[in-house]
């Protein structure tokens, strides 16, 4: 009896990506050796060095769970829930004047206006760092030029505070929000507007019944990926505040160091390995987000 067509087909389709897939592992090999290299090996290292404690004596490794104890309360605690509230308010604040900045891009019919904004967004959402802190520093810190001209001490503004650290956050977020949300907004076909209106929608209701519920995905995966990239960031705390502000980044540093307490390389381990965790929820919140909009962009 003579097999379908559509049977031989689908054979052979099957045939065909059965025999693709171990092609397209090989092609991905070098990719997912760098990845082990660079993420698996450090990561290990950073695992078996958070649960593990060394005898000084002996020489001898057993495994603890007391550096990861330590790292959840105390001091490391509180920079901890202090690096999690300053990201929570900066990606907030960032992702309001950001959409309100991009929605600005968008509707402008002047196309050396949006370049030059996404050009600037590109640039400042990756300028950071000592450089960053420098300039804040010379223009808005005790002597600087716009504090003294605006007499902004005697308003009770401090730049080296959590709420100086905060302003310098949004300076590189802001950006970054303007430019994850500008695709978005470009995704908004304008029928969907015109269809509303004919149907007799005002731009209130437009905004309630379409266009919000369209963005929330790319809006809500923006204010993640802001989120993760406060509460990563380090250089520029380090050099603005120190450790006038409690915040784990600087906390590893000083427990590295030992410029608090000796010893304790092991604790600032484990308090990588908190980071990596929350990082990791981030993550998980944020891809979905990002494959829900991308329906959208197409």
């Amino acid at each position: 009896m003579p097999v379908p067509t559509t049977s031989r087909q689908g054979t052979a389709g099957g045939t065909r990506r059965r025999r693709r897939g171990p092609r397209t592992w090989l092609a991905a090999a070098p990719l997912l050796a760098f990845a082990a290299l660079c993420f698996g090996i450090p990561l290990g290292a950073l695992v078996h060095g958070a649960f593990t404690r060394t005898d000084p004596a002996t020489g001898s490794t057993t495994l603890t769970g007391d550096h990861l104890a330590r790292s959840l309360e105390g001091p490391y605690l509180g920079a901890l829930l202090g690096s999690v509230r300053l990201s929570a308010l900066t990606a907030l604040v960032a992702a309001v004047l950001g959409v309100l900045v991009a929605q600005a891009v968008v509707t402008s019919r002047s196309r050396a206006l949006r370049s030059a904004a996404l050009t600037a967004s590109g640039v400042l959402a990756n300028f950071g760092g000592v450089p960053l802190a420098f300039a804040f520093i010379a223009t808005a810190g005790i002597s600087g030029v716009v504090t003294q001209l605006a007499d902004l001490t005697d308003l009770g503004w401090n730049l080296y505070s959590f709420t100086g650290l905060a302003v310098v956050y949004l300076y590189f977020l802001i950006p970054l929000m303007v430019l994850v949300t500008v695709p978005a907004l470009d995704g908004l076909r304008p029928r969907w507007r015109e269809a509303a209106q004919n149907c007799g929608a005002t731009a209130w209701q437009f905004w309630r019944h379409i266009g919000l519920p369209v963005l929330a995905p790319s809006l809500l995966g923006g204010v993640v990926l802001l989120f993760g990239t406060a509460f990563a960031a380090h250089a520029t705390a380090a050099a603005l505040v120190g450790g006038s502000v409690p915040l784990v980044t600087l906390k590893i540093a000083d427990a590295l160091s030992g410029n608090v307490l000796t010893g304790q390389e092991n604790v600032a381990l484990a308090l990588g390995l908190d980071m990596i965790l929350i990082a990791g929820l981030v993550m998980a919140v944020y891809l979905p987000l990002q494959r829900r909009s991308a329906r959208w962009l197409r």
